[in-house]
């Protein structure tokens, strides 16, 4: 005969009393929980009036968010929801629920610092000898924005459809000052319909400001690089006598160009070119990951699909860190960031820069794997020392962990966490947002790292 377990939904207890019997002593949330109540959270509690009912301390309020993108709830309303459904989340609010309203209030008001207290974070993982910060690795993924590439209207559609929309307010004003109005069809309310063509021109006018004035500074910037190149070309031709070899470099367009696009739902994001194939409307998420403990040093965000320009700003957030943190001795990036300009970037900031100039065989010689390149003669530019450096045994050994490092944490951060899409809008909403993400990451890595 068969034996089963009781089924008793009338006991009292259902959970022990204290909520400190809830979970084990390795669980996430309460290694989330300890930490945060280790930061200095001064800035954000001196934010609060002291006026009406009592707030939920935001010690609560960030583990919750913490631990929400730590385990793929991101939205305040499931965080709430998990705050009955989860016993993580009811020991993180110590047995209570604050409702989405405030936690998302409290995600886009404290949005800023966010950044401080993810450095806070990385300072608790030097302390406790988690990394020593040496070699990091740089990479950027794409992650979608919270709008639909098909809100996304171009110069040239907009001239098209602001064309149409004037010539028929033009026909309806005509219709509405006639005497005999039997050519307008039944049920058509004209002064409505003339109100809302109007409504779309002002917002299209609006649009192609924004359009312009980001052809403006597109412009200014590529005019910047041209007068460069050509002051540089002219200076070679002056030193060695002879013109240049290869084409001259074109010079930039004024004004915008009928496929500049700007999106109604999300003006800051960008159609860029993702994973796989096809364009989306997304965001050019950057992070810098340390290669020993595969924390993030320093998250950025940025509306350039392209990666070449993110060295520079890159860097600068890393010296912008406090000592201890701010000064690896190496920096990996694949051949998507590659330029002369960004090796000067890493050598001017004192960092040395291992950046692939191309895409490796799949199939090289067995044998290469074992050679080791000539001494190089002096004097050598910086990046004919970064060629001869990626060809090196300890050169080739150092670039490979950048696969094994930057690359599994993104890969992680999407699969894992299940953060593919920001809830935000607005680049400043987006890059408090990502620190978030990058936040949640590290205090995941760190509890992992701590048992090891």
């Amino acid at each position: 005969m068969s034996r089963f377990r009781a089924i008793d939904r009338q006991t009292d207890y259902l959970l022990p009393p204290s909520v400190q019997e809830w979970l084990p002593e390795t669980h996430l949330a309460r290694y989330v929980v300890d930490v945060v109540e280790a930061l200095d959270l001064s800035a954000l509690e001196r934010a609060y009036a002291g006026r009406g009912s009592d707030a939920y301390h935001p010690a609560m309020l960030l583990s919750l968010l913490i631990y929400g993108y730590a385990t793929g709830t991101h939205s305040s309303r499931r965080i709430e929801r998990a705050t009955y459904d989860s016993l993580a989340f009811r020991f993180i609010a110590c047995n209570q629920h604050p409702d989405h309203d405030t936690l998302a209030s409290f995600r886009r008001r404290f949005g800023e610092q966010f950044a401080e207290l993810f450095v806070q974070v990385l300072q608790v993982a030097r302390e406790n000898q988690l990394s020593r910060f040496g070699t990091v690795s740089l990479d950027g993924t794409k992650l979608h924005a919270n709008a639909s590439r098909h809100s996304a209207l171009s110069y040239g559609h907009a001239q098209k459809i602001e064309a149409q929309l004037k010539a028929e307010v033009q026909e309806m004003l005509k219709l509405a000052e006639a005497a005999d109005q039997g050519n307008v069809p039944e049920g058509v309310d004209l002064p409505a319909e003339i109100k809302r063509r109007e409504d779309r021109l002002a917002a299209i006018a609006t649009a192609k400001a924004k359009i312009e004035a980001r052809a403006k500074e597109r412009f200014e910037r590529e005019q910047a690089e041209y007068e460069a190149k050509m002051a540089q070309r002219q200076a070679k031709q002056a030193s060695t006598g002879k013109k240049p070899g290869g084409k001259p470099p074109k010079r930039p367009q004024t004004g915008p160009q009928a496929e500049d696009q700007i999106n109604l739902t999300d003006e800051d994001s960008r159609i860029m070119k993702v994973a796989g194939g096809g364009f989306e409307q997304c965001y050019n998420a950057q992070a810098v990951v340390d290669t020993e403990s595969m924390l993030v040093v320093a998250p950025h965000i940025t509306t350039a699909g392209n990666d070449k320009e993110q060295v520079a700003p890159m860097l600068e957030c890393i010296q912008a860190l406090p000592d201890g943190l701010n000064q690896p001795a190496r920096l990996l990036a694949d051949t998507g960031f590659y330029s002369e300009r960004n090796v000067q970037h890493c050598h001017d900031a004192g960092v040395e820069p291992l950046i692939a100039v191309g895409r490796d065989a799949h199939h090289p010689d067995w044998r290469s794997r074992f050679e080791e390149p000539a001494p190089l003669e002096t004097p050598t530019s910086h990046v004919e020392q970064m060629k001869h450096a990626l060809k090196t045994q300890t050169g080739r050994a150092a670039y490979a962990l950048r696969k094994q490092t930057v690359e599994p944490v993104f890969g992680i951060i999407k699969s894992v966490m299940g953060f593919r899409q920001f809830l935000l809008r607005g680049v400043g909403n987006v890059r408090n947002e990502w620190t978030l993400v990058c936040l949640a990451w590290n205090f995941k890595r760190m509890a992992a790292l701590r048992l090891q």
